[in-house]
């Protein structure tokens, strides 16, 4: 076995009182010091001792961590682990039958469930999620006046449009006006908030018609920045509906999920407001960018919402998934496509993107039942010299000093634009252009891209870049603050005003700004994270591939960057990279997928 976790006593990572299989898979760095100490003391409290066992509940912690929702003994010892970590895993019969056999399971601190080992709050969570949202499939559909509904797909979606053929957004349209829950799922630029507020003024109509008042209207999405651009969006797809439709959607606002519910304060017994005990007052209620939602966040929105409150769940089932738990758009397009009562709707038609986008959008769509052809089809398109795609060899010297002098023009014109002109006119060049990497740290990663963005600015004569603050600088926020209404995620960029340097972000009512004395914390974004990047967009998107031996390496992260760019994309990265990211799929281990497509 090759260790790859120093064994300094004193190191972090090490669980010094581990013993038998926690210490081996702790020593190998499969298991970080926490999932030990967890698992230890869980086994603590029954006095469980078997190896495997607490091997497994260690496992099962540590899924969690990494954004599974549970543990699958069948096919742990599958999954990629970082690069030269050896580990000899149970035999997964007798592991499940040591795992039965555990007073843990027994006693209900974990849950063994169709072979897959949870830990109790998301087992919990996951059979909740199912059943709330079965139940509202199973209710007797809303009462809709035809006659109405078809005046008003001819008046938002006219068939006649010589500019746009709005066929998939009438059919999804009719379908959403007859279910009190959507499912509406598909890639950037085929329609969804154009499809949105249709169906908000649609069901509007219907609500103002049986009930005499306008309904209440709710907007989320799981971060403020998402938020934002949701606010935007269906702010400007309604402004070119006719006044009356404009009139009954007039006010309607977005923010995000945990302000829907009504966040607590810290260290209050009870997290959200709302409830099942205390719902949304709202008679629609729409979630964009579900992709990001957590299991978690997904058990408490479902609890909270009335029966008769119509949902309608917006995103991308191939993006990445949360950053916590869970991948719960994917599982419920995927687990409730065949249902019955057909809740699930896909957008197909790209209308924003480039020839050479679309096309690499698609094929690494394609890529989920056909992963070698689809990889094939990928390098053809990195190939073929469409003006939107560009494909960078690492190993390219000459190509790689060129893409290092065009980021450091970029940075260098980001800097001019917050120093010379206007706050709005500095918050648009924010997305002129994203440099996103797949991971944090290391040679590929985004710490290593901001130090050699910085260094190539210094170069130059910009060494201010080296101080904490500067006019210029562009910022992650990467905490929530809910008295100043930041949220983990938000981009902004300093800018010199009011005396002093002053931090603007895009918001949901506009424009606002800080001094950089109030802000929380921060880190420098010429270089984010493809993660943090959903729910954004940028004119051009350049992407930094790591190694294909990279367990971060997947469709759905490759997918989520490239989708991220409205007018061009960059790639970096080897040809072994590209086939490696068109073939791997992020393994997130859950139950909710199979619950959903065996409850019919």
């Amino acid at each position: 076995m090759t260790t790859t976790v120093p064994t300094d006593p004193f190191d972090r990572r090490l669980a010094l009182g581990a013993t038998g299989l926690l210490r081996t898979f702790n020593e190998a760095g499969v298991l970080e010091a926490a999932d030990v100490h967890v698992a230890r003391r869980l086994g603590g409290l029954v006095a469980e001792e078997t190896p495997s066992v607490l091997l497994a509940t260690a496992l099962a912690v540590r899924a969690v961590r990494q954004g599974s929702v549970c543990l699958d003994p069948r096919t742990i010892a599958e999954l990629p682990l970082e690069e030269h970590v050896e580990v000899v895993w149970p035999e997964p019969e007798a592991w499940l039958a040591d795992i039965a056999a555990s007073p843990l399971v027994e006693q209900q601190i974990l849950r063994l469930d169709q072979d897959l080992l949870y830990l109790d709050r998301y087992w919990r969570e996951e059979v909740q999620v199912c059943d709330d949202l079965l139940a509202r499939l199973a209710l007797r559909a809303p009462e809709v006046e035809e006659a109405l509904l078809e005046a008003g797909l001819d008046r938002v979606f006219p068939a006649d449009d010589p500019h746009r053929d709005f066929g998939e957004q009438r059919t999804t349209a009719r379908q959403a006006a007859h279910r009190w829950t959507t499912v509406l799922t598909g890639g950037p630029g085929t329609g969804k908030t154009t499809t949105v507020a249709g169906v908000l003024a649609l069901v509007a109509e219907q609500h103002e018609h049986a009930a005499g008042e306008r309904p209440r209207i709710a907007l989320a999405a799981p971060t403020g920045k998402a938020a934002a651009r949701l606010q935007a969006a269906v702010t400007d797809a309604i402004g070119k509906f006719q006044s009356v439709d404009q009139d009954r959607l007039t006010g309607v606002r977005a923010v995000t999920v945990h302000s829907l519910l009504g966040s607590r304060m810290p260290r209050t017994s009870v997290r959200f407001k709302h409830d099942r005990h205390h719902r949304l007052p709202f008679d629609i209620v729409v979630v964009d960018e579900a992709s990001m939602l957590s299991l978690s966040m997904a058990a408490r929105l479902l609890e909270a919402l009335r029966p008769q409150t119509r949902l309608l769940l917006v995103g991308d089932a191939d993006q990445l998934s949360s950053v916590d738990a869970g991948a719960v758009l994917s599982d419920i397009v995927r687990g409730l496509e065949a249902h019955p009562r057909k809740p699930v709707e896909r957008l197909v038609t790209t209308h924003r993107f480039g020839e050479g986008i679309g096309h690499l959008a698609q094929a690494l769509r394609d890529a989920e039942t056909d992963p070698t052809s689809a990889a094939d089809r990928v390098v053809e398109v990195l190939s073929s010299g469409h003006e939107d795609v560009e494909w960078i060899d690492p190993d390219d010297v000459d190509a790689m000093a060129a893409f290092r002098a065009d980021l450091h023009a970029r940075a260098a014109d980001l800097l001019d634009t917050a120093r010379r002109r206007s706050a709005a006119e500095a918050v648009e060049a924010l997305d002129r252009h994203r440099l996103l990497c797949a991971h944090r740290e290391g040679p590929y990663g985004v710490a290593g891209w901001n130090r050699e963005v910085e260094r190539m600015l210094a170069e130059h004569g910009e060494s201010y870049v080296y101080q904490d603050w500067y006019a210029g600088r562009p910022v992650l926020v990467t905490s929530n603050d809910r008295l100043l209404g930041l949220n983990n995620g938000d981009m902004g960029i300093t800018v010199f005003g009011e005396g002093r340097l002053r931090v603007v972000l895009p918001g949901v009512d506009g424009l606002t700004s800080f001094p950089t004395t109030r802000m929380p914390a921060v880190e420098t974004v010429y270089a984010m994270t493809i993660h943090k990047s959903q729910g954004s967009q940028a004119s051009t998107v350049s992407v930094i591939l790591p190694p294909e031996d990279s367990p971060l390496l997947t469709r759905e992260l490759f997918y989520t960057a490239v989708t991220r760019a409205q007018d061009k994309v960059r790639v970096v990265g080897s040809e072994a990279a590209v086939r490696a990211a068109a073939t791997r799929t992020v393994q997130r281990a859950s139950g909710l997928r199979d619950r959903l497509s065996s409850a019919r």
